[in-house]
């Protein structure tokens, strides 16, 4: 008889469906805010860091929509059941499908420089479901209040000019709905308390310093929309939803006038977190029936997660054990961990590994137990064996809205093949400095770069991704960003790129398209060459130099050098 399964996949559904069906009334952890009772200001902050920075990584990007199942999706008491809760956009979606969502981060990457490697990346307390246009349209602008007439506004999201005072030199600013703005004042408090350790690229709202580390002008915006927007059901629900997975909590919804301390009208005061017992053995984490999901992982290989375990006063050894049907799957490089370690207050880890060597969906629970006469507690163990991805080429396609400061980088979805996300690797060539390049990830196959240097000379290239294996490089597109009112515009009918290409310099644009009426010019306006038709690939025999492009289907001309 064939064993039955458990089902991953349905399992992760009703838990998100279910999620809210009771009110959120369970208890901060007790011991969970200890190390940072009695300390003020910086050293406060300091301590939270501490308390937060260290916690249990999700299993990995692309499984994302399964985790937001839990924290994201309206509960059955609410008349938008089983939809998404976007706080992006009011447009009705169901949370048996992903699509026309982005995985968002509320607080922008790009503001760290878009590393995939911090914490931060990955982190629920910060990452939302987001509506695709309304992610596009909000960008990595700063938070604020919108003047005047908005560039893009759908009733959630609106994004303009800033009022007088706010944007920190950005001339755009993201305003959520005043049902949110609390929501996105406490992530943003958790965001730069927790990584307070990062160095800020971009610094409309933060400074690079460990306190206050935000702007003054954005203090002031936070904490009105904090105090004026209070902590709703929805975020104690996240919060606990959140705590177990990443066995980390958001502190300015636990203890909303912990803002205060830091920030506001009790800067200098003590904190003194309510309800703290000392002196009694506390396990504060892992987190009972929270799980470890190791998302789809390829058969054969090994995909790892490390669990804290952390604790107060701990004086037994816990021990660490497998059960389950599946227990084989999944391996642990410890048995127990010392009472010690476990006390430190950054706890200890314990990588757990799941190696599936068949297809299929797999379960086991790893428990903790014999700490100080206390109960066990039991952890999910989820994953889904899956046959190695088969990923083709890529096309990249010519850049569309160049300016001056900005482009967005094109490229052509391959049609069988299931992506998590794309890579695109972008080069930059400044006038008169070294080359240097940067990648960035894209849930669309499409991604827009707003810092370029005017007149500069930048390219990029696209990798798809799914389950840690990269499809190749595409082929390089090359962007000539405007100098001016005289620099020649962009391509807005047929759009046109250019590469180099064996002797000379190779014409790209979508596939079936047909351009007339090329005329190529040298800088001192004298004709190089004429050619009545031309389509993707057609290869001009002319030398390295600078060169004008005009055509019959191009609204603007096309500015080469090479």
């Amino acid at each position: 008889m064939e064993k039955t399964r458990f089902n991953y996949k349905r399992l992760l559904c009703l838990l998100g469906i279910f999620a809210g069906i009771f009110a959120v009334s369970a208890e901060i952890p007790a011991g969970y805010y200890s190390s940072v009772s009695g300390k003020r200001d910086g050293e406060l902050k300091t301590a939270l860091h501490n308390l937060l920075y260290n916690h249990t990584l999700i299993s990995s990007y692309n499984n994302l929509p399964n985790y937001f199942r839990k924290t994201d999706v309206y509960p059955p008491e609410n008349e938008r059941y089983g939809q998404w809760w976007d706080m992006y956009s009011d447009i009705p979606l169901y949370s048996n499908s992903f699509s026309g969502l982005n995985r968002e981060h509320s607080f922008p990457k790009s503001w760290w420089g878009g590393s995939t490697t911090t914490p931060a990346y990955i982190d629920l307390n910060h990452l939302y479901p987001s509506e695709a246009a309304a992610n596009m349209a909000k960008s990595n602008y700063p938070l604020g209040e919108v003047s005047g007439k908005p560039s893009f506004e759908n009733g959630i999201t609106t994004v303009g000019s800033p009022v007088s005072g706010q944007g920190g030199g950005a001339r755009v600013v993201f305003e959520p709905a005043d049902q949110y703005k609390g929501d996105f004042a406490r992530t943003y408090f958790y965001m730069v308390t927790c990584y307070q350790n990062l160095t800020w690229k971009y610094t409309w709202m933060v400074s690079n310093n460990l306190y206050p580390t935000l702007n003054t002008w954005a203090v002031e915006l936070l904490l009105k929309w904090h105090r004026q927007d209070p902590v709703s059901q929805k975020e104690l629900n996240r919060n606990e939803e959140v705590y177990k997975v990443q066995a980390n909590r958001n502190p300015f919804i636990d203890y909303p006038d912990l803002a205060e301390y830091l920030w506001g009208d009790k800067r200098g005061e003590a904190f003194i977190p309510e309800g703290e017992t000392q002196g009694d053995p506390v396990l504060v984490t892992p987190v009972q029936d929270m799980a470890l999901e190791f998302g789809e992982t390829v058969v054969n290989d090994a995909n790892t997660v490390s669990l804290q375990v952390r604790g107060e006063n701990i004086k037994t050894n816990p021990e660490l054990t497998l059960s389950g049907i599946d227990r084989g799957m999944f391996s642990l490089e410890v048995s127990s961990v010392t009472a010690a370690d476990v006390n430190k207050p950054e706890g200890t880890w314990v990588r757990v590994t799941y190696k599936p060597t068949a297809i299929g969906e797999h379960s086991a629970r790893l428990i903790v137990s014999s700490y100080d006469g206390a109960k066990s507690r039991g952890i999910a163990l989820l994953g889904e064996a899956v046959e190695k991805p088969v990923l083709h080429d890529i096309h990249a396609l010519p850049a569309t809205g160049v300016t001056a400061t900005s482009y967005t980088a094109l490229w052509e979805e391959p049609a069988n093949d299931v992506v998590d996300y794309y890579v695109v690797t972008r080069t930059v060539y400044p006038d008169n400095a070294e080359t240097y390049w940067e990648e960035q990830v894209a849930e669309e196959a499409h991604f827009t770069f707003n810092d370029c240097q005017p007149g500069t000379r930048e390219s990029y290239n696209v990798r798809s991704c799914r389950l840690g294996y990269y499809s190749a490089p595409s082929n390089e597109v090359y962007v000539d960003l405007l100098a001016g009112i005289d620099a020649v515009g962009e391509d807005t009918r047929v759009p046109m790129g250019w590469r180099v290409a064996g002797d000379g310099l190779m014409l790209t644009m979508p596939e079936g398209s047909t351009v007339t009426g090329v005329m190529v010019y040298d800088l001192q306006g004298r004709l190089v060459l004429t050619i009545p038709e031309v389509t993707n690939g057609y290869l001009l025999p002319v030398a390295p130099g600078a060169y004008v492009i005009t055509a019959d289907s191009l609204s603007a001309p096309l500015r080469v050098i090479f």
